[in-house]
């Protein structure tokens, strides 16, 4: 088996808790537009051009037995309760390694987190082998869900109220983006449906949106169709996550 990653490193506190070996999983079954990696959401990879270099694939295959490995070798840098977090493009696309290679981790005592769109609809299996479950909702509405991700929403509230409900360690996010989820009506919506979710295991985030993803998307060669209208404000995302916490919600804490 292996695994198709188009970014690996570490971070602090970003990608679950503590500090954290990341590897970023080939495709996507979502097309945000607003997404960060663009170049990891085709299945078969994108061509990268980058300046005064030659064109490259975006990603490398790597068996698991060596990713597995090297993940053992960095125990030493799992400080603070940290781990390994499988990441996107959409990690579950590589369903059936990821779960062997969790397995695996999970029999070796290492912390493992995955970062989710919560589409996938065997992704209960992974819940044993998964100590921190990360999982995006983008959207209240099944159509805008559906106009702006390509998927339905139904898909990802099944989930959400599965992990919910089962797992040890859910921590929702929701990236705010302006014109698209940010209006009071979306606000209040996203608060109702927390509520529906709350629960001593689960926390929720706001993510506020950004264009660190724009330059990659010109070097895949596709239009950055997102505009100025897309920012939200430091005092919206404030706003909104004192709303979170007035209904009794859990906050994430970085």
């Amino acid at each position: 088996m292996v695994l198709k990653i188009f970014q690996k490193g570490f971070n602090y506190s970003q990608d679950g808790q503590g500090n954290r070996l990341v590897y970023h999983l080939q495709g996507c079954n979502m097309k945000c537009r607003w997404c960060a990696n663009p170049e990891g959401m085709p299945v078969g990879g994108a061509m990268i051009r980058e300046k005064d270099k030659s064109p490259r694939l975006s990603y490398k295959e790597y068996p698991i037995d060596e990713v597995f490995e090297e993940i053992l070798s960095c125990k030493p840098m799992f400080f603070d309760g940290g781990g390994v977090t499988f990441s996107g493009g959409e990690a579950t696309m590589q369903f059936e390694a990821l779960k062997e290679l969790l397995k695996r981790l999970k029999e070796a005592g290492i912390h493992t987190a995955i970062e989710t769109n919560g589409t996938h609809a065997r992704l209960e299996e992974l819940f044993p082998y998964v100590d921190q479950l990360i999982m995006d909702c983008k959207h209240w509405d099944e159509g805008k869900h559906l106009q702006y991700t390509g998927v339905p929403f139904s898909l990802v509230y099944e989930n959400l109220k599965k992990a919910a409900r089962e797992h040890p360690r859910l921590d929702i996010r929701t990236p705010l983006i302006g014109g698209v989820n940010d209006s009071p009506e979306d606000v209040e919506h996203f608060l109702n449906l927390f509520e529906e979710l709350k629960g001593p295991n689960v926390t929720f985030e706001l993510l506020k949106y950004h264009e660190f993803g724009k330059k990659k998307w010109e070097e895949c060669g596709w239009d950055y169709e997102m505009t100025e209208k897309a920012h939200v404000t430091v005092e919206q995302i404030k706003d909104f996550k004192e709303k979170i916490e007035k209904r009794g919600l859990q906050y994430r804490k970085s």
